[in-house]
């Protein structure tokens, strides 16, 4: 796997046209496989001889993984992307309270509040820069993490400092003491974030799972809250902002896909769905283990190798989505739902919290600016520096015409 990232899709192509199942190597030559195919990462996904614990890790286990090894984090952070059965169920129970179908319709006035503030910026950002303003930072990356910022009672002064961690934790291309000081930092920080809602409790994630440490103190250790709370603040904003910036590069790549919506003859929750499918916010997420040695689609995974989840790869795997797997259709109809929000046990909790946010963003942006277009041809836009993460990095537009 190349920790530079980069564009995955053409790679993609090239590993699913020998088979559904790849060995790769991850960084620092270590082993592993991912599973790229959409039925083969379905039935991966749910398979109860997988797990998420990073006791199954064998190489971790053995201790051939270093101290600074860019995904370690992945690995060993305690919460729910790393527990499995009961410990993933009591852990699971505590979090989706918060993402209630009620607790998230709830939000909607809020989303769509700091939507209009938020394209208001844009404007003047636009009207102040010729014209031209970041997207992504200006729109795309302060809607979501906002919105979860305030779900988890984090104080907007820790919300810049936050993302910029989230972005290391994320990245596959830094070294190993860039990374154990990212992740330090995280947790100093997150560790603040907690004790300022110890002291000052709020009607906020942050402080109800604080109260159930406080009631039942077997429900939730300091680790996992830490642990819990990181999972929120990079699950929470970056998968959406990702969403947001590659959904707008492809309705300004594909304008008559964007005129069926202003037209109504497509919703953009269409736009929503379609993008997850067609440019997964995650292209390859770690990590799952079998628990023993496992043959999938005829390929065998040895018990403890860790699995990469090709999301972006099965998003444009022809023998789900047909032979134009590769077009960007609004419209299209039959064929596999995607797994871009996961499969099983681990279905992202946030989904619809994700889709508001995302549907929102994307109606009252092109409302508001019907002609918006891209600033500078997509191949010259900088890709993420990460083979989890699957956006670009910056993403400048022209408002108006």
């Amino acid at each position: 796997m190349d920790p530079a990232g980069g564009c995955p899709h053409s790679d993609n192509a090239r590993l699913l046209a020998a088979g559904p199942v790849a060995e790769i190597v991850l960084p620092g030559d270590v082993p592993g496989m991912a599973v790229l195919g959409h039925e083969a990462l379905r039935e991966f996904l749910a398979h109860p001889d997988v797990a998420k614990g990073a006791q199954h890790f064998t190489a971790l286990r053995d201790g051939r993984i270093p101290d600074g090894w860019p995904l370690k984090t992945f690995a060993t952070v305690q919460g729910m992307t790393t527990a499995d059965d009961a410990d993933h169920r009591r852990l699971r129970s505590l979090v989706s309270k918060a993402f209630t179908a009620r607790r998230v319709e709830e939000l909607r006035p809020r989303i769509e509040t700091v939507t209009t503030q938020l394209l208001d910026d844009l404007d003047e950002a636009a009207a102040a820069g010729d014209g031209v303003a970041d997207l992504r930072t200006r729109f795309a990356l302060p809607l979501p993490m906002g919105v979860i910022c305030e779900l988890l009672g984090v104080d907007a002064e820790f919300q810049d400092r936050l993302h910029q961690l989230s972005n290391q934790v994320v990245s596959t291309s830094i070294g190993p003491e860039e990374a154990m000081a990212a992740n330090r930092e995280m947790v100093a920080v997150l560790a603040t974030v907690t004790q300022t809602r110890l002291e000052n409790p709020g009607d906020d994630l942050t402080s109800a799972l604080l109260a159930a440490r406080e009631e039942d103190g077997d429900r939730l250790s300091p680790h996992e809250l830490i642990g819990t709370l990181l999972l929120m603040i990079i699950a929470g904003h970056e998968t959406t902002l990702n969403l947001i910036t590659n959904a707008v590069r492809a309705l300004c790549g594909h304008r008559d896909q964007l005129h069926l919506v202003q037209l109504g003859k497509a919703s953009w929750s269409d736009v929503v769905e379609e993008t997850l499918r067609w440019d997964s916010p995650v292209s390859y997420f770690p990590f799952r283990y079998p628990t023993r040695d496992l043959t999938l689609d005829g390929t065998l995974i040895p018990k403890g190798t860790p699995v990469l989840a090709g999301y972006s790869a099965a998003g444009r795997d022809p023998s789900a989505h047909g032979p134009d797997a590769d077009r960007f259709d609004i419209t299209r109809t039959g064929g596999a739902r995607h797994l871009s929000l996961g499969h099983g046990p681990h279905y992202c909790l946030g989904s619809p919290l994700a889709r508001m946010e995302a549907t929102i963003a994307l109606e009252r942006l092109f409302t508001r600016f019907p002609e918006l277009d891209l600033a500078v041809p997509e191949a010259q836009l900088r890709r993420h520096a990460s083979f989890v993460g699957n956006s670009v990095r910056e993403l400048p537009v022209r408002p108006r015409a």
